[in-house]
């Protein structure tokens, strides 16, 4: 059995038949039934407890005329992220606020996250930017659908109706790419970010790693806010009027 996080072990110790038997279910058989839960599934699960706390907290301390720290980081969150969907996405941009919102923030900390002695990056297990990359490319093509019915089709069989035979496969390939892409971007960095953080405290404890924390930081500041501006990119040619 793979070593596991103080985290995951509890939760394996408390909750592992259940689990067992939620996956019978599906006909699901784990590789090892007392571990069933996995670093990364805890930690997705700790990451979305957070924000849920953070969005309570919100909620409960609403003012107009006194508020709170909660409020404030929430109203600048929403300016950032309502300046990048307007100038990305454009007219209509409202309504997709919420998803990118908790897409940007759920990826952010995962990312973060990690940093935390004892912790681990869900983000550095390729299921979960997989798993991110899937639910932007499925809301992006549901929206596309909702916004122009049968009509999205034609974004796929390009201006040409003769070229449709070659440029439907094409356009096939190239949103697939973007799935794979938006992936591997997310994992690659956050996996080497954690690789090179962890090796350089294990040569050299006090000092240089500092660097490499800072370092990593950003990295996965910038690698939330690329996810969230290429899903928008997506979003503005899946809505877009006329293809």
């Amino acid at each position: 059995m793979p070593t596991q996080i103080p985290l995951t072990q509890f939760l394996n110790a408390h909750f592992a038949a259940p689990v067992d038997s939620l996956l019978a279910v599906f006909r699901i058989h784990p590789a090892y039934p007392s571990a069933p839960l996995t670093d990364a599934f805890c930690m997705e699960l700790l990451v979305v407890g957070l924000l849920l706390l953070f969005f309570i907290a919100v909620r409960l301390t609403l003012s107009v005329e006194k508020p709170q720290p909660a409020q404030h980081m929430a109203e600048l969150l929403h300016e950032f992220v309502s300046e990048q969907g307007e100038s990305i996405i454009g007219h209509g941009y409202e309504g997709f606020l919420s998803f990118l919102t908790v897409l940007f923030l759920f990826i952010l900390l995962c990312n973060l996250i990690g940093l935390i002695p004892g912790l681990k990056s869900p983000t550095a297990y390729i299921v979960v930017p997989m798993g991110c990359a899937l639910l932007t490319f499925v809301f992006y093509h549901v929206q596309g659908i909702r916004k122009n019915g049968f009509g999205y089709i034609k974004q796929f069989l390009g201006p040409v109706w003769w070229m449709a035979w070659l440029m439907l496969p094409l356009e096939i390939i190239s949103h697939l790419a973007r799935l794979l892409s938006l992936t591997v971007r997310l994992y690659a960095n956050i996996f080497a970010g954690d690789l090179v953080t962890l090796a350089f405290f294990s040569l050299i404890p006090i000092g240089i790693p500092l660097i490499f924390l800072s370092l990593h930081v950003m990295v996965s500041v910038v690698q939330a806010f690329l996810f969230m501006a290429l899903a928008m990119s997506y979003l503005s040619l899946a809505v877009a009027a006329e293809h």
